[in-house]
Formats: C-alpha cells, sequence, structure tokens
C-alpha cells in the first residue's frame, strides 16, 4: 500500500483545522455575550479580552474530537466529494451537540464552522485540489 493516501489525509486533517481555526476570526456570539456578561463596573469581573483565551482549547476541542473523526468516518463510507462530505457532517453534527451541550446556538456555530473544515477536508481526499497537492 503507497503511502500517498496517509499524506492526503495527514494533510486533509491539517487543512480541516487551519479553515476551522481561520473561522474564529469572527467570534461566536454566545462568546462574545459570556465576555460582557457582567456589568463593567464590577471588580471581581474578568476582562472581555480574556474571553479570547477559551478560542484556543475550542480549537483544539472541536477539531481532534468531531473533525478528525467526521472526516476519517466520512472518507471512509462516503463516496465522491458530496458523499464524503454528507456523511462526516451526520457524523459532526450530533459530536458538536455532545461537546455544545445541547445549547442550539452554540451547537449550530460549532457545526457551521466545523462544517467549512470538513468541506475542505473532502475537497482535498477527491478533488484537483489533493491530486495536486499529494499526487495521485
Amino acid at each position: 500500500m503507497s503511502g500517498r493516501p496517509v499524506l492526503r489525509h495527514i494533510g486533509a486533517m491539517h487543512l480541516s483545522g487551519a479553515v476551522l481555526l481561520c473561522s474564529f476570526v469572527v467570534w461566536p456570539a454566545w462568546l462574545v455575550e459570556m465576555a460582557y456578561a457582567t456589568p463593567p463596573d464590577d471588580p471581581t469581573a474578568d476582562s472581555p479580552v480574556s474571553a479570547f483565551l477559551v478560542i484556543a482549547p475550542l480549537v483544539l476541542l472541536l477539531h481532534v474530537a468531531v473533525q478528525i473523526p467526521a472526516g476519517l468516518l466520512g472518507a471512509w463510507f462516503g463516496r465522491g466529494t458530496w458523499g464524503r462530505y454528507g456523511v462526516a457532517l451526520a457524523v459532526a453534527a450530533p459530536l458538536t451537540l455532545l461537546i455544545s451541550w445541547g445549547d442550539t446556538g452554540m451547537w449550530l456555530d460549532a457545526l457551521a464552522r466545523t462544517a467549512l473544515g470538513l468541506g475542505a477536508y473532502a475537497r482535498v481526499l477527491t478533488g484537483a485540489a489533493g491530486r495536486a497537492w499529494w499526487g495521485h
């Protein structure tokens, strides 16, 4: 067995993580609300900028617990770019629901952000971009 499929999966995983990280350039609404939940004159309140510290662990959690398993299962069970993407989204939806503790706003935000990366994952595995980067 050639190492190329493994390289394509590794490349797709890295790309999906990078897309997920870039999606957090726009902060989630629930995080902004959390940052400004306490009155500004409360001396015990954290700075709103401290909410920024939540992003790195959240990206890591979504990438490791949702994107990678969903991408691998999508690649295994799906056929073609759209089939792989559909299976990956079907796997990602309940995983993000578990991570968001059933909060609908958080869930939709996490699912939308992971869906962007999963699209890149599926495209690299089956599309011309994957063949150009990793050979075929």
